[in-house]
């Protein structure tokens, strides 16, 4: 089953125990606007393919009656790239695009159908976009599809969050 991880067994033991579960889940989990928990996740980067993305999940949002969280996943690079170090560290890059892409968002006249919020992650894009999901309780996820060499060569953002979410993903061509 695609997007589904079986717990192992010491995971199993865990949730055995009904006082252990809501604990641990409360800890892991950040605190978010309830007015968006059971959302619509959505990757955004401001490409074609994220606009589309976007589109569908700002009517699937408005016709599930929830909130939209976007989420934007700024850069992180190795240090290695820079001072030929080992091993790698990862720094955090300024990516001002999420204040551009935000500023971007406030101006559309579409998106005044939902409620929205913009979070900015940095990291791994399928790791971010499943983190917020957890912590938003999201119904679903969407990504566009990723097009092109890169895409193929390392492996789609859409082809490994579906594999590994736990929730569904939609993935817009």
């Amino acid at each position: 089953m695609a997007g589904h991880e079986i717990p192992d067994p010491a995971d199993r033991k865990r949730l055995a125990d009904p006082e252990a579960t809501p604990r641990a889940a409360d800890e892991t989990r950040h605190s978010c606007d309830p007015a968006f928990r059971h959302g619509v996740v959505v990757g955004f980067d401001g490409s074609v393919s994220s606009e589309r993305a976007l589109a569908y999940a700002i009517g699937m949002a408005r016709r599930s009656d929830s909130g939209l969280i976007i989420v934007h996943v700024a850069n992180r690079l190795p240090t290695t790239v820079w001072a030929g170090c080992e091993p790698p560290v990862f720094v955090d890059v300024p990516d001002h695009r999420t204040e551009v892409l935000g500023l971007e968002l406030a101006c559309a006249d579409h998106l005044s159908e939902v409620p929205w919020i913009l979070v900015e992650r940095g990291g791994d894009i399928c790791h971010e976009l499943e983190e917020v999901g957890c912590e938003y309780e999201a119904d679903a996820i969407v990504v566009g599809s990723t097009h092109g060499l890169v895409g193929r060569f390392f492996g789609s953002v859409a082809g490994r969050l579906a594999r590994r979410a736990r929730r569904p993903v939609v993935v817009i061509p």
